[in-house]
């Protein structure tokens, strides 16, 4: 039996900014944005993550703060990341999606923002 949605439908939401910007902005994009995505994605499904009440992973196009790209932002928490490789996913999604725990070397700082 499943366990009942979340109010907010999701227990968290993650959003990864796949923005590309022209003219060799910095961007997210550039960063390796859209692996991140589906490999957050993948493991989300193979940990049994994913659904109604439970982890939801999107993408999203620019969040705005590329100057700490490439971040993604989890609700309803509002807490930003940014991450390297396939490592840093694993912990956000182990670590924060799963067992509710803010990954804070991974933090984006406050002020990182265009």
């Amino acid at each position: 039996m499943s366990e009942p949605a979340a109010p907010g439908y999701y227990r968290h939401h993650i959003f990864f900014c796949l923005n590309e910007r022209e003219g060799g902005q910095a961007c997210c994009a550039q960063h390796g944005a859209q692996q991140a995505f589906e490999h957050c994605k993948a493991r989300v499904k193979a940990l049994g993550l994913a659904g109604p009440g439970q982890v939801r992973v999107n993408r999203a196009g620019c969040l705005d703060r590329c100057a700490g790209g490439p971040v993604a932002v989890v609700y309803p928490e509002g807490v930003w990341y940014t991450y390297v490789d396939q490592a840093d996913i694993d912990e956000i999604v182990s670590s924060h999606l799963r067992d509710g725990v803010v990954v804070e070397r991974l933090r984006l700082p406050p002020e990182v923002g265009r």
